[in-house]
């Protein structure tokens, strides 16, 4: 597709070829949010700002009232609520601002304040689990009989029970709250270092002329066929992070003992399971996906062996992972032709999926193209009650840039139909689930691509794709899950987490993972230094259960079609209404059982069989 405007082409040419950082006054506003969707000015927020500051004692005028009537109870769940709203909005400005140029010291002071504000809020009102959980389950139970909106509430106060173990007082409970801009320092530090304050070096492009790295170009060039170029980028990527590892080490430390802390103030056994419990998801599920990998490690080992031999390569390195075996089948995208492309493979899904994607794409959900100091890597921004989802993009015109689009409108979509359908307390979804409708759009893409591929080495790339996506994330994911495990286990025993032990730990699991083709450069063992995830505690094991259960998911939507695209919109409209587990299991997938993991393996095994056979 040609794109219509001149300027926007000029700019995807300009991007594409490595040429500094478009400024963001230079691209059309079609391409950057509608920051005032979620307020028309900045001074709508400073108002909405001094609303909250100056009512916060509306949330505790109920405190020690809660058990005397269900009205108490209910209006102290709605002020609660109406706060939280508020808050939600207040936070989602200000980080959207900030990250879109992480020097704007006014966007920052803005996201530090709500950041605090959020915190103090949180401390006034750590009361009312507490006091719920003083009252007796009969008279709860009354409560809830006597007000019909409180039975809104039901599945929110079983869970509450479910969690009174790991729950304090509420001298205690306002002491963690007021803990809580502590512990987020380290992701915080983290965040900026990484973002703004790392200076990485420019290296010689493939056409000699000199290239700005950051984290998009870095990503970029890893999927280049000039192996000079892809060796070079790589080496020079990892020098700034190198030699802040102390830096990096001291963070990394810091969040292990952020988590610990709230591990055991919680009264949790360790920092797996206060990550996980709270959500209702049983450490085995975690567990079972590390040793059923583990087990199943010989798809990835072949994978390597076959790209050292078609590449015809003496030694396989790190930065030889990405690169495709098919480069006549490598191809351009504008951001335009990735639009189109996303909408056509997304319609098994059902027209009024589509036409919601659309409305994103038409009233400026996403943020397209890098700038100076935007954050990298891309996002969804999640559920905020009363305002849509935003999507973060550094558009560099890949193949993976499209997938990437689908990913996140796939994120953005699920926070979407949570917020239209289900009331304030169950308007988000639990962290095993995010990664689900994401990863189900990848799928249904990548057998959109297939179906339309020209000709055989089309459909070989494709394949190819396929296991490249299984390689990021299904087993790199769980290599990261795996490391993230061992090493708040070496912190609970007291092992001291140097830069070095952190380098040397990655560097073997890396190493079991490949395989012996694998040629380890020394700049892998640092790659814990540079993964934001890492700070999220045991998040990224969701993406590799994601993985798997989407795969489940996108084939039985194209193999059973509309009633299976219609299961596939309820999980998506059920928010935190049930457990996590039972919403997977009504739309068809059950992850106690070993069945989806072993599926990415027999497909991939299948694939490789294909490919070998060309070979």
């Amino acid at each position: 597709m040609i794109l219509k405007n001149k300027i926007t082409t000029e700019l995807f040419n300009h991007l594409s070829s490595g040429g500094d950082l478009p400024k963001r006054e230079e691209i059309e506003d079609k391409y950057k949010w509608k920051l005032e969707d979620i307020y028309p000015s900045v001074e709508e927020w400073e108002k909405e700002f001094r609303y909250l500051n100056e009512n916060i004692d509306k949330i505790s005028s109920f405190k020690g009232k809660l058990g005397e009537s269900a009205e108490n109870l209910f209006n102290c769940l709605k002020t609660d609520e109406e706060f939280g709203i508020k808050l939600g909005k207040l936070y989602l400005y200000a980080m959207l601002s900030k990250d879109l140029d992480l020097t704007d010291t006014e966007a920052q002071g803005r996201y530090d304040r709500i950041v605090n504000l959020h915190a103090f809020i949180s401390e006034q009102s750590s009361y009312i689990v507490p006091e719920i959980l003083e009252i007796p389950v009969d008279k709860l139970e009354q409560f809830i009989n006597q007000i019909d909106e409180l039975k809104i509430y039901r599945h929110f106060f079983d869970d509450i029970l479910r969690l009174k173990p790991h729950t304090l007082d509420k001298d205690k409970e306002k002491l963690l709250a007021m803990a809580a801009p502590v512990t987020g320092v380290p992701y915080d530090a983290f965040s900026m270092l990484e973002n703004a304050d790392l200076k990485f070096p420019t290296v010689e492009g493939e056409d000699g002329k000199p290239v700005q790295l950051s984290h998009g170009r870095y990503q970029s060039a890893l999927f280049s066929v000039n192996r000079d170029y892809r060796q070079r980028v790589y080496k020079a990527f990892y020098k700034p992070i190198i030699e802040h590892k102390n830096t990096l080490g001291a963070l990394f430390n810091g969040n292990i003992k952020a988590a610990y802390f709230k591990a055991k103030a919680r009264n949790y056994k360790n920092t797996l399971e206060a990550a996980l419990f709270p959500n209702n998801i049983p450490v085995e599920i975690y567990d079972n996906l590390i040793s059923s990998v583990n087990e199943n490690l010989e798809p990835l080992h072949r994978w390597a062996k076959l790209k050292k031999k078609i590449l015809k390569l003496d030694e396989l390195h790190p930065y030889d992972t990405y690169v495709t075996l098919f480069p006549a089948s490598q191809k351009k995208y504008s951001y335009e032709e990735g639009k189109k492309i996303v909408l056509e493979a997304l319609s098994p899904l059902g027209e009024k999926y589509i036409n919601q994607v659309k409305f994103a794409f038409d009233n400026r959900w996403v943020d397209v193209y890098e700038t100076p100091h935007k954050r990298s890597g891309a996002y969804s921004s999640g559920t905020t009650y009363g305002v849509h989802p935003y999507v973060l993009l550094n558009w560099n015109g890949n193949l993976n840039d499209v997938f990437t689009l689908a990913h996140e409108i796939g994120h953005c979509l699920h926070s979407f139909y949570t917020v239209e359908n289900q009331p304030y307390p169950y308007a988000d979804y639990t962290i095993f689930l995010a990664e689900i409708a994401s990863t189900t759009n990848e799928a249904l893409l990548l057998n959109y691509l297939m179906e339309n591929a020209v000709n055989e080495e089309e459909k070989l790339f494709l394949t190819e794709k396929f296991l490249l996506n299984a390689v990021t994330t299904f087993y790199r994911q769980t290599r990261f899950a795996e490391f993230e495990k061992e090493v708040h286990g070496k912190f609970l025993n007291g092992v001291a987490l140097t830069p070095d032990f952190l380098s040397e730990k990655y560097g073997a699991l890396y190493q079991k993972y490949w395989g012996e083709a694998m040629v380890m450069d020394e700049e892998e063992k640092y790659t814990w230094a540079r993964v934001p995830h890492f700070y999220y505690n045991f998040y990224v094991y969701q993406y590799a259960t994601g993985f798997a259960a989407s795969e489940a998911l996108a084939t039985s939507i194209l193999e059973e079609g509309k009633s299976a695209a219609e299961r596939y919109l309820e999980f998506l409209k059920a928010g935190s209404s049930k457990y996590s587990i039972d919403i997977l299991k009504d739309a068809g997938v059950d992850m106690n059982s070993p069945q989806p993991v072993l599926a990415i393996v027999q497909k991939m095994n299948y694939l490789l069989n294909h490919i070998e056979k060309t070979f």
